[in-house]
């Protein structure tokens, strides 16, 4: 597969961006979607399989499952990253712009160009930069509230107490890999933080 269209457009936006755009950049490349797709995914898995209750009461450990992991951590962070990295979408659309405009500027007025450096943030250009990172952090801190909101912290116990119908009494359900699954949760959530 030919990966040039997206160094193009990378490189493009960077030519616009400042110094934190392209660290943002390269935290949510490196950090977070290598990471996701290299590690996370096969941590997480098809969790509901791996989990476990002590009961053979027919669907009591979906019922379990299903109330204490509404959405899986791996389907939740998919979602915050595609909801993250599409206000960038804007300033790319917006860089665009601007170069065709440029060039239709240059070519009708025999190559002089107007502005005194391509590359410079200037009128609507600046202001969709700044939304977008607003955006982006609005996104992330909002992604951030629902987990902890969700699962009532970012800590994953190793054993869950279910009395949800159809289980018969309190029952004991345990989580695989707990430890594991802990550490990708603290990391995710620190490179979002970041």
């Amino acid at each position: 597969m030919n990966w040039n269209w997206l160094e193009d457009l990378i490189s493009g936006v960077n030519n616009y961006s400042t110094v934190f755009g392209r660290v943002w950049l390269s935290v949510v490349f490196i950090f977070r979607v290598m990471v996701f797709v290299v590690a996370a995914q096969r941590v997480w898995g098809e969790e509901s399989k791996d989990f476990e209750c002590n009961t053979k009461q027919p669907g009591c450990t979906n019922v379990c499952y299903d109330h204490f992991f509404p959405i899986s951590h791996i389907r939740l962070w998919a979602l915050q990253l595609i909801f993250v990295t599409c206000p960038s979408l804007m300033v790319v659309a917006h860089v665009k712009y601007r170069e065709m405009k440029d060039l239709k500027y240059t070519t009708t007025h025999e190559g002089k160009h107007v502005y005194a450096r391509p590359g410079k943030k200037r009128g609507g250009l600046w202001w969709t930069y700044l939304v977008s990172l607003i955006l982006k952090a609005s996104f992330d801190a909002g992604f951030l509230y629902i987990l902890y909101h969700i699962y009532e912290g970012f800590d994953l116990p190793r054993l869950l107490k279910c009395s949800i119908d159809p289980c018969p009494n309190i029952v004991d359900c345990y989580v695989s890999r707990p430890t594991e699954k802990k550490i990708f949760t603290f990391f995710m959530v620190v490179s979002s933080a970041v």
